[in-house]
Parts: structure tokens; C-alpha cells; sequence
């Protein structure tokens, strides 16, 4: 292996560099019973993060607007607290939030597609702390989402 493919590997990443090596991995959520393309497959994470963007938009103007009346050091402090109460009503209650529902997405459990409260709020104040949302596995689901026992598909 000369330079260049080794600093293609290490750029495509892992998963790349694994297929090239010629270990089959499948598709994104293979591995649970999910569809490669279409309604109910996994969602890709640039759709999650502009789900996730419009819903803390939301929740730090609710907090800009209702809470301290002005942008102030308690004003992000506040969004994280109505992020949390938002991701715990609406994914407990209808399995999206208005950023996911905006973007055609959905949070659901494995074994009944259906998100219970208790799931719901795991999920969000694991999302909270951001560092399980950042390590992903190879299906495409962050921590929180494995250790909540959902996923988030397409709508």
C-alpha cells in the first residue's frame, strides 16, 4: 500500500477503509430489520443535525423571548432546559419534534416503534450532555439512541 491509498483510507474513514479491505458491511440499519432507502430507514445525519438546529432555534428563542426578555448568559442555560422538556413531551408523545416533523423524521423503539416516556426522557437528557450523541455506531445511531433502545428514521 503506497501513501496516497493509506491517506485515502484515513480520509473516507473507517467504514470506507474496511469495504476496501473487502469486509461486506452491509447498509445503514441492515442489522435491525430497517430498509435501506425510503420510509423507515435510517436517517442520515445531515437531516438530524438540521432537525436538531431548528429545534434548538426554537427553544432558545422561546427562552430569548418569554424567559429573560434579552440575550444574557442564562439565555442558553434556558434553551437547554426547554430543549429538554420539548424532546421529552413531543418524542414521548408523537415520536417527533417539530424540527424532526420538519425534516420528515421520527424517533422510534426497535421492538414496538412506539417511544415510551420513560425512553423519551432517557434519550433527551442523553442528547443533553452532547458526548453520547457524537459516538455512533456502524448503523448510523448515536449512544443515546442505543442506550434508549430507539432510532431515528425517515418519516
Amino acid at each position: 500500500m503506497d501513501n496516497r491509498q493509506a491517506m485515502g483510507s484515513w480520509l473516507s474513514g473507517p467504514r470506507a477503509a474496511m469495504e476496501d479491505a473487502g469486509a461486506d458491511l452491509g447498509y445503514r440499519g441492515e442489522q435491525l430489520g430497517l430498509p435501506e432507502e425510503g420510509p423507515g430507514s435510517i436517517a442520515r445525519p445531515g437531516r438530524r443535525l438540521g432537525a436538531l438546529a431548528v429545534d434548538w432555534g426554537l427553544c432558545l428563542l422561546i427562552a430569548y423571548g418569554l424567559i429573560t426578555h434579552g440575550y444574557d448568559q442564562s439565555t442558553g442555560n434556558w434553551a437547554l432546559l426547554i430543549f429538554l422538556v420539548l424532546g421529552v413531551l413531543t418524542v414521548g408523545t408523537i415520536g417527533s419534534t417539530p424540527g424532526k416533523r420538519l425534516f420528515g423524521l421520527r424517533v422510534v423503539t426497535l421492538g414496538t416503534g412506539r417511544v415510551q416516556p420513560l425512553r423519551a426522557a432517557l434519550r433527551t437528557v442523553l442528547l443533553c450532555l452532547a458526548i453520547p450523541a457524537l459516538v455512533w455506531d456502524r448503523d448510523g445511531r448515536g449512544l443515546h439512541d442505543r442506550l434508549a433502545g430507539t432510532v431515528e428514521v425517515r418519516g
